[in-house]
């Protein structure tokens, strides 16, 4: 829809609000054709700006999608996607894999499986005067992560002290730059 489509659709529709606003039940027949006129060239303008057809299903990713009937939004691409995750829970045939929890019972935290395999990264931290806070996106790269460290030792405005974070399964401090000094924010030791 450009600018003067929706211009023009905005003022018809004003139009035909103002004409409900005056409607009464005393509303002579010339008024209601007029009416009546005004909104037929509010659908015409409507006929002319959309596009596109009617979408044919209820699904926001899949609006002209491929219909299905019994899904609850009609779309054959989402129910076929729900289909497989359900074939693939009725195939496991309620076995669950050696050390896990069977597969009637269920974990609010879930199972190992669900959780995402745990990344290498490292993680630019600095000293803010209370606690350690990461100042730049965790690097896969150490030399890069170092670098970056070292960029911002030699900027403008150096924090106090920064430090590298190994990041696996577990934390592990690898290197401080510079002393962390506990900065009380109050003036007068908060007196």
């Amino acid at each position: 829809m450009n600018h003067a489509q929706l211009t023009a659709l905005g003022r018809a529709l004003r139009l035909l609000g103002e004409h409900g606003e005056n409607l009464s039940a005393d509303t002579p027949d010339a008024r209601l054709h007029e009416v009546k006129a005004d909104l037929r060239r509010a659908l015409d303008l409507l006929d002319e700006t959309v596009g596109a057809g009617a979408p044919s299903t209820r699904c926001p990713e899949h609006p002209h999608g491929p219909v299905d009937r019994s899904a609850p939004d009609l779309c054959l691409l989402c129910e076929t996607r729900r289909r497989a995750a359900r074939r693939s829970e009725y195939q496991s045939g309620g076995r669950a894999p050696a050390g896990e929890a069977p597969a009637g019972t269920s974990s609010r935290y879930g199972v190992r499986a669900d959780r995402p395999q745990p990344q290498q990264r490292w993680l630019p931290e600095a000293w803010n005067g209370r606690e350690w806070q990461l100042c730049g996106t965790p690097r896969r790269d150490r030399r890069e992560a170092e670098a970056y460290l070292a960029a911002q030792r030699r900027g403008s405005r150096p924090a106090m002290a920064y430090r590298l974070v190994h990041e696996f399964t577990d934390y592990e401090v690898l290197r401080v730059w510079g002393t962390p000094v506990q900065v009380d924010i109050e003036p007068m030791g908060n007196l």
